[in-house]
């Protein structure tokens, strides 16, 4: 059998297959409430034979959102559309999870496809919060979090984590990357506090993985708890492959059971020397140093390039994220192009094979 249609089993949930739907922001609610875009672009991933499909980030308080326009779970009201698109997802033998997320310094601002800029109060922009005054660009700076703040922010996700399980979501990853607040906190780039909350490495990872004990204890033991890091920031003086490696040891001492290893999104000047497998080296290290099974990302885009990381053991499972908005059956024709037999949905069995006669 290919590897990349095994079953991956975490603590009492079982994938079907390695292949996964990366968190990709849609920037299409309400006031924070999943929408039947949510539920048709989600839904569509799992009809097309990914074992996990992971939504956009929810923002687990207001402030938290990158934009007014991004997915929610502050409130119990924010989790019943999700509810229904879990459902459907599991109705399909796919696997939901849920990213949560606060983007701290890179909150408030507009949809991509309207500038992607600071949006003033008067325009419905907001002050955001960050763990020291340092702006991510020409922007304002954002509030450095006093202790009331950092008690808020981690309750905040505890609370959405058990919002998200009620739900029906049997994944729950947390996003400490891409130079949102949890990552704020870990690198000295963005972190210049002088608390217990920054300084030394150590210190400067005590907020993050507060958050993930504090999530990992409010969730059923059989549950398994992603955190996704940006392991390194692309910059000298920055976060480091070594730090990450260091954090995603306390991350499994902790509890938590995946680390999925993106890279960059702290410094708008960052040079990202990108291109095919250019974040794979990261899940490699990362599996192979911290003990911890990683998710592999980034310009992955054919059926054998994965299924080599996978033979290769530098990952344990594949998340896709453009490649996925470009076909939505990616894992179906994955299959076909490895000789791997995959389930098809009932209703498409008539085109699961091309020389079937049309009828």
């Amino acid at each position: 059998m290919a590897r990349l249609f095994e079953p991956l089993t975490l603590r009492g949930i079982t994938l079907p297959n390695r292949i996964g739907v990366s968190p990709m922001c849609q920037y299409s609610c309400e006031d924070g409430f999943a929408s039947d875009w949510h539920l048709v672009h989600l839904g569509s991933r799992a009809v097309g034979g990914a074992g996990l499909v992971l939504t956009e980030a929810a923002a687990v308080t207001p402030e938290g959102r990158i934009s007014p326009q991004d997915l929610g779970l502050w409130s119990d009201a924010h989790a019943e559309p999700l509810a229904r698109i879990a459902a459907f997802i599991r109705s399909q033998q796919a696997v939901p999870g849920i990213q949560l997320a606060h983007a701290g310094r890179k909150a408030s601002r507009s949809r991509p496809w309207e500038g992607d800029r600071w949006m003033e109060a008067a325009e419905g922009g907001w002050t955001r919060l960050g763990p020291s005054p340092l702006p991510y660009g020409p922007v304002p700076p954002p509030r450095a979090m006093d202790a009331a703040d950092l008690a808020a922010v981690r309750d905040a996700f505890v609370a959405a984590a058990g919002r998200a399980v009620d739900a029906g979501f049997q994944v729950v990853e947390l996003h400490a990357a891409h130079g949102y607040l949890l990552h704020e906190f870990m690198s000295p780039l963005s972190n210049h506090r002088e608390d217990a909350y920054g300084g030394s490495p150590e210190a400067r990872m005590r907020f993050p993985l507060e958050v993930a004990e504090a999530v990992r204890a409010a969730m059923p033991e059989a549950l398994p708890l992603f955190v996704r890091v940006s392991a390194t920031d692309w910059v000298e003086g920055g976060w480091t492959l070594e730090d990450t490696v260091a954090f995603a040891a306390r991350l499994k001492a902790l509890g938590a059971d995946l680390v999925d290893c993106s890279s960059g999104g702290l410094d708008p000047g960052a040079r990202i020397t990108s291109g095919p497998n250019y974040q794979v080296p990261f899940a490699e290290a990362v599996r192979r140093e911290a003990g911890i099974p990683t998710a592999a990302v980034g310009l992955i885009t054919a059926p054998p390039q994965a299924e080599a990381i996978l033979q290769a053991g530098q990952a344990d499972l594949i998340l896709l994220g453009r490649e996925e908005l470009r076909d939505p059956y990616w894992p179906l024709h994955a299959a076909d192009a490895l000789e791997h037999k995959a389930p098809w949905p009932a209703q498409y069995l008539r085109a699961a094979h091309r020389d079937t006669p049309a009828r």
